[in-house]
């Protein structure tokens, strides 16, 4: 896991052939500029000013210390002058955090009536960024760019952007993830490499026999269950079978139960994100429904049928949200051709996280038709109308492969009253026809995350810093563009396996 207090380091480059006063002016702007980027900056972590450096063994040390720093999720580069490039090459090569180079200036507008060669000497980073970017493309160093003035709130928002898709990636550099039993049997999609995993993403999948869960349900007292079952009283719609003194109250303390051995079995072992798969629960009475839906709102990941990359994916993608955004774990299950706008319903047997409504979840308890256990207990709600995205992880064999979806979530075209599931309805852009045959053509999952909180930029940015294939489907999206896309996408990876 990040830092509780992660920090992203603002660097400034210069030279020492400037004298004293130039490179006095120079550190004094540079505070300036980021605090003046930090006024309207939102993003999870704080940004911390470093010395102004003026050299390569200054700049190499530097990055040396940010890359060995737990706490630094990322830097932030800016040349106030002219620093020649070949003094960053060490440096560069040494950094193994995510990366930003801020191309702006100390002033907004030019003194035009006062503007002299003072002036000029002064504020360069018209030709110094310039000379920086040059070293970064020919090094080939992933980061991004983000052109304008501090105080313009596009530019605070995109940086802010970049700070969460470095979030992320700190995230999943530390992940721990406990797979309770195996992937659904037969199934292609759910599986993968989980060693190429770790060599890309850093996440660490680890086995955990279900019956481990079992046991820990086991030592959980009654006491203990009926505790946790009173308080959800007290935040959800309980079914009055639910309540106490109702006849199904004992369902919703099994399923309490469920939840306090599950988080004392992730809390333990420092996992983040997990697995359950209907088809191996051994002798759990009823499949995690309602633990699992309060662990996601919690920020858990978390995968169905033994989905690990999307259970990893999901933590990631909740560690790029805002505190609280609406993501969670998805499928795509049927859908509404007509009449009207072609929608999709998504839903899954029980697992969808609370945070996709401001509404209070109803705690209900109904027979899920498949895996031969009780009636388990879960939340049922309606996702709130919101712009999203769904994303999947995909394991193509020579490499991962991210796939969004642009969608808008929308109400259901009519009540589902005898849905017992928590579910989202939404159109797909550019329209369900399309973008279905696009998801397919790209090898897209049928599990996806569904997020209202993570912006198309920030998962752009992720996908850059952990160098992971990405391609859209959106309102420009065509099929025969997109096949041509995945097409060109196919030969530079391929082609660049073989270097």
């Amino acid at each position: 896991m990040a830092q509780t207090s992660p920090t992203i380091w603002f660097l400034t480059g210069s030279q020492s052939l400037y004298g004293e006063d130039t490179l006095r002016q120079v550190a004094e702007q540079s505070r300036a500029v980021m605090e003046e980027l930090s006024s309207g900056y939102t993003g999870p972590a704080s940004l911390e000013w470093k010395p102004v450096v003026l050299d390569s063994d200054s700049i190499r040390r530097v990055m040396m210390e940010a890359s060995a720093d737990d706490s630094c999720i990322g830097v932030i580069t800016w040349m106030h002058t002219f620093s020649p490039a070949k003094m960053w090459i060490a440096g560069l090569e040494a950094l193994r955090k995510p990366l930003l180079h801020l191309h702006t200036q100390a002033n907004q507008s030019l003194p035009w009536a006062s503007i002299d060669m003072d002036f000029m000497n002064l504020n360069q980073a018209a030709h110094g960024d310039r000379e920086y970017a040059h070293i970064l493309t020919r090094m080939a160093k992933a980061r991004k760019i983000v052109v304008g003035h501090p105080s313009d709130p596009t530019v605070q928002t995109r940086v802010s952007e970049w700070a969460y898709a470095a979030q992320g990636w700190m995230t999943s550099q530390t992940l721990k993830l406990a797979r309770f039993g195996d992937n659904m049997r037969y199934v292609a999609v759910t599986d993968g490499d989980k060693v190429s995993a770790q060599t890309h993403f850093g996440l660490s999948v680890e086995s955990l026999g279900v019956n481990s869960l079992v046991d820990e349900v086991a030592t959980v007292s009654d006491a203990e269950g009926e505790k946790l079952a009173t308080d959800y009283e007290a935040l959800y719609d309980v079914a009055p079978e639910l309540k106490a003194g109702g006849e199904r109250r004992e369902s919703l303390v099994y399923g309490a139960k469920i939840e306090i051995a599950l988080r004392r079995i992730l809390e333990s072992g420092g996992y983040r994100a997990f697995t359950s798969n209907f088809e191996d629960l051994g002798a759990l009475r009823q499949l995690p429904g309602l633990a699992v839906q309060r662990l996601m709102a919690d920020g858990y990941g978390f995968g169905g049928e033994g989905d690990w990359k999307t259970s990893a994916l999901l933590a990631i993608m909740k560690s790029m949200a805002p505190a609280g955004g609406a993501t969670s774990f998805m499928e795509d299950y049927t859908y509404h051709f007509g009449p009207g706008t072609p929608k999709v319903l998504g839903a899954h047997m029980l697992e969808v996280c609370p945070t996709l409504t401001a509404g209070t979840p109803r705690i209900e308890v109904h027979p899920l038709g498949i895996g031969g256990k009780e009636d388990p207990v879960r939340m049922v709600f309606t996702a709130d109308p919101a712009e999203a995205r769904v994303v999947c992880l995909v394991d193509l064999g020579d490499r991962f492969r991210l796939v969004s979806n642009e969608v808008s979530i929308v109400e259901p075209t009519e009540d589902l009253p005898k849905l017992p599931v928590a579910r989202a309805v939404w159109e797909p852009q550019p329209s369900l026809s399309q973008s279905a045959e696009s998801w397919m053509l790209a090898g897209g999952s049928h599990h996806t995350v569904l997020s209202a909180a993570v912006s198309r930029e920030t998962l752009e940015d992720f996908a850059t810093i952990s160098g992971t294939e990405l391609v859209t489907i959106d309102a420009d999206t065509t099929r025969s563009r997109f096949a041509q896309e995945l097409s060109w996408s196919d030969a530079y990876y391929r082609g660049s396996a073989r270097r």
